[in-house]
């Protein structure tokens, strides 16, 4: 809650106007004064007197009549928000010139709110690879021929035994995820669509959090490189066929030296998996106090692309 020597007159006011996709958080909860001068609330009956409104666009894309009402009061910032890939966004064109910040996992966003970040380590720290005791793994669920992912591993099974968990396969309790990948010593991180810094829990939780080698599929090699060392993953450009990569996994697979290189990172890193929606939003608050002149966003969808 705010504290008693400030009144909610003198904070800046954040209205969500919806619970991003419904998930519900403790609001005026931020770790480390994160949230200091302001105040969230999910009342909208504070929309007239609010300093932004904080807009999670797959809630809304539906309609333009879910958005927030105008006239807007006079400088409120609206904030457009999607942990979303531009593919799963429909509808942007109708932000066109109401948006003033924006909130993604886009590097270039106002607010960058990625899922996971590396922190630096004492040299002295160790870190264990997981046993293990089989080759590749891959978890999907929203499987569609058409894609790319799929049309590439129906040629790399042809050339490596590939374990898929997920709706249509093997069953993968979630409490058991993490321990169940950790056996695997490659994981497939495909993407469901290629677009610029958009790397999800396929890389860093089913990849990274449980200690496997990520086989990424997403935008291109040097992207991953702004997030992570290059040693860290393999990438399927890195390779002229799915034979071609098989044939190098099933050599890592025989040379556990060279296999281990690929965790050389983990005494220089660590990765820190933030604590969901509630740290992107307590970062609006600071963002909201440095945010520059007031400006409104031509366009979303030009340059969420």
């Amino acid at each position: 809650m705010p504290s008693k020597q400030t009144s909610n007159e003198s904070l800046l006011t954040i209205l969500l106007w919806t619970w991003p996709l419904g998930y519900q958080f403790p609001l005026n909860r931020c770790p480390n004064s994160e949230g200091l001068g302001c105040f969230y609330t999910i009342n909208r009956s504070m929309y007239h007197m609010a300093n932004a409104v904080v807009i999670s666009h797959r809630d809304v894309a539906k309609s333009e009549k879910l958005l927030p009402p105008e006239p807007r009061p006079p400088n409120q910032y609206w904030i457009w928000s999607s942990m979303e890939s531009p593919t799963n966004c429909p509808n942007l064109s109708m932000m066109d010139n109401k948006i003033n910040l924006t909130m993604s996992y886009r590097i270039d966003s106002d607010i960058y709110t990625p899922n996971v970040r590396l922190e630096k380590v004492n040299s002295k720290e160790q870190f264990t690879i997981p046993q293990k005791s089989k080759l590749v793994a891959w978890v999907v669920s929203n499987w569609k021929a058409r894609y790319r992912r799929s049309k590439y591993y129906e040629e790399l099974k042809k050339f490596l035994p590939i374990d898929v968990y997920g709706k249509y396969a093997l069953p993968l309790p979630r409490n058991q995820t993490l321990q169940t990948l950790s056996t695997y010593k490659f994981y497939l991180a495909f993407e469901n669509s290629i677009h610029e810094d958009y790397i999800t829990e396929k890389f860093w939780t089913n990849s990274i959090m449980a200690g496997t080698v990520p086989v990424a599929m997403g935008p291109a090699r040097k992207n991953y490189q702004r997030f992570i060392p290059p040693d860290a993953f393999i990438h399927v450009d890195d390779f002229l066929t799915p034979q071609q990569l098989a044939e190098y996994l099933l050599s890592l697979d025989k040379d556990e030296a060279k296999y281990q290189q690929y965790f050389s990172w983990r005494s220089r890193y660590r990765p820190v998996w933030s604590s969901g929606f509630l740290s992107a939003y307590c970062k609006i608050c600071g963002a909201l106090k440095e945010a520059p002149a007031y400006r409104t966003i031509p366009s979303i969808a030009e340059w969420f692309k």
